[in-house]
């Protein structure tokens, strides 16, 4: 499948990175290739420089999110939720038309400080303003709930014995995209329903937070005991 990943942070060249180890052609793209290819500051999370990164994995081209959108059969947005509306505005309409977009960011609000807040909460979503905003793609929320080690290597945590959620309104995008998560090594996807149930996975996150600062690290995920 050729797969398009917006995003440079720390979750974005992981999954792309897992997608291609997977066999799938893969681009990342960005507003300004170029001015990515010149960071040289660690990432966010204490990663290496993405120009290191890119040097790692030649085979991955780094774009724009237009010409990476084009030839993309499915999106998977990676961008700080912030910046998602802007990104996938700059991929372009067209090139979103149809397409399946794998929405795994989150609307996190630093403007009080760190930890950050929701924006949306309650009443809307990351997810649904996407829907919104791209009537004609195909939004399915996933994989927002948890790291992007765990994400990719899900067996790294508790033997991979955790859930995984998928939200949307098109059956046959959820399908493909449980796909791709099975493949990823995920075993337990549930399908909470329509898009707009991407407001309880986005609602996960205060408690991830917290989590993370209680124990100290991020390898965990949460399990649906049933």
């Amino acid at each position: 499948m050729n797969i398009a990943v917006f995003g440079t942070g720390t979750v974005g060249p992981a999954v792309a990175a897992a997608l291609v180890a997977l066999g799938h052609d893969v681009v990342i793209g960005t507003r300004d290739p170029e001015a990515t290819l010149a960071r040289t500051e660690a990432g966010p999370m204490g990663g290496v420089p993405f120009a290191q990164w890119h040097a790692e994995h030649p085979g991955i081209r780094l774009t724009t999110f237009a010409d990476a959108a084009a030839g993309a059969d499915l999106i998977v947005n990676a961008t700080n939720g912030s910046g998602s509306l802007p990104a996938l505005t700059a991929a372009g309409e067209e090139n979103l038309a149809g397409k399946v977009i794998m929405d795994i960011a989150n609307p996190l609000d630093f403007s009080q400080g760190f930890p950050p807040s929701l924006n949306p909460v309650n009443t809307d979503s990351l997810g649904e303003q996407l829907q919104r905003a791209f009537p004609a793609a195909r939004v399915v929320k996933t994989l927002n709930t948890m790291n992007a080690s765990v994400m990719v290597d899900p067996g790294s945590v508790a033997g991979g014995d955790h859930s995984v959620f998928v939200s949307g309104n098109d059956v046959d995008a959820k399908a493909r995209v449980s796909g791709l998560l099975a493949d990823l090594g995920h075993r337990d996807i549930i399908d909470l329903g329509d898009i707009t149930t991407a407001r309880g996975t986005e609602m996960l996150l205060p408690v991830w937070l917290r989590l993370w600062g209680a124990l100290g690290n991020a390898d965990f995920n949460f399990k649906i005991a049933r």
